[in-house]
């Protein structure tokens, strides 16, 4: 079995498990990660005796998103750097945001992520690439200003909008509710309720899961999910350059200092705060 630097890939019988591994930076995606990812899905998808892949994150969270300026990563930018502008801007992001994750969510055996902690821009991007996603209650889902992958198709687009709007965290008992996630544990039970699962999955008919899969990605792509992701992806590029627009703003200008993940939990927080029962 291959090793891997910032992942782990373990065979459980007949499930495959990826497992993020950089706890230390809450499992953020750097070039490598990604790649290792990449390999990893192959291994699975190339053992005839694997028939469920598990994804995974070590440590408390599931993803904080993308790798934006640890060591490592700057070390292999440096090493491999990408062609400097927009042409440069477009290959990166679409290999490391689009490409990938359309393969993964192609595979032809079932996939499923598990989700703990954090789940932030590209930690939402990769868990939704997934066929399900089972999560702790009080995982925290962010999708960026404008989430690319999923939305709207896992959750009602007037919905998505509210959401986004406001720039706020849902939790995975929200998700829940809204259909991004198909199941919710307590934390301390959540991987063994997965776990266990998998498994049943995986004790049925490959050729057929492989066939309920297709059918259910085929419906979606006749009804333009794959067409959606890519001119998705080019507003998001175009969104990440207005960003650079000193007059940007999506809040009032005293908030505007604030990271947007901070801004995230403030507004959770309001959020929760009015959603409450009310006092008779």
């Amino acid at each position: 079995m291959k090793d891997f630097q910032q992942i782990r890939y373990v065979e459980e019988d007949h499930v495959a498990r990826i497992i993020l591994d950089r706890p230390n930076y809450r499992n953020a995606q750097s070039r490598k990660l990604l790649e290792e990812m990449d390999e990893a899905f192959d291994l699975a998808v190339d053992n005839r005796k694997i028939r469920m892949i598990v994804l995974s994150g070590e440590g408390h969270s599931f993803s904080a998103g993308h790798d934006l300026g640890t060591p490592e990563n700057i070390a292999d930018q440096e090493s491999r750097p990408y062609e400097e502008g927009m042409r440069g801007l477009y290959k990166r992001s679409a290999a490391q945001n689009v490409t990938n994750t359309l393969r993964w969510r192609n595979v032809p055996k079932p996939t499923m992520a598990i989700v703990q902690g954090y789940c932030i821009f590209g930690g939402w991007m990769i868990a939704s690439a997934m066929d399900l996603i089972f999560a702790a209650d009080d995982a925290m889902f962010l999708g960026t200003n404008f989430q690319y992958f999923s939305p709207p198709w896992d959750i009602h687009p007037r919905k998505v909008k509210e959401i986004f709007f406001e720039s706020r965290f849902i939790d995975g008992k929200e998700a829940h509710e809204l259909g991004l996630v198909n199941r919710v544990y307590p934390p301390e039970i959540l991987e063994k309720e997965a776990m266990a699962y998998a498994h049943r999955v995986a004790e049925n008919d490959e050729f057929q899961l492989r066939l309920i899969k297709l059918a259910v990605n085929r419906a979606q792509d006749n009804q333009g999910f794959t067409e959606h992701i890519n001119d998705a992806h080019l507003l998001h590029l175009l969104s990440s350059q207005a960003e650079k627009d000193p007059d940007f703003a999506l809040q009032k200008p005293d908030m505007r200092r604030r990271p947007m993940v901070q801004r995230a939990i403030e507004n959770y927080e309001l959020h929760k705060k009015n959603n409450l029962p009310k006092e008779e």
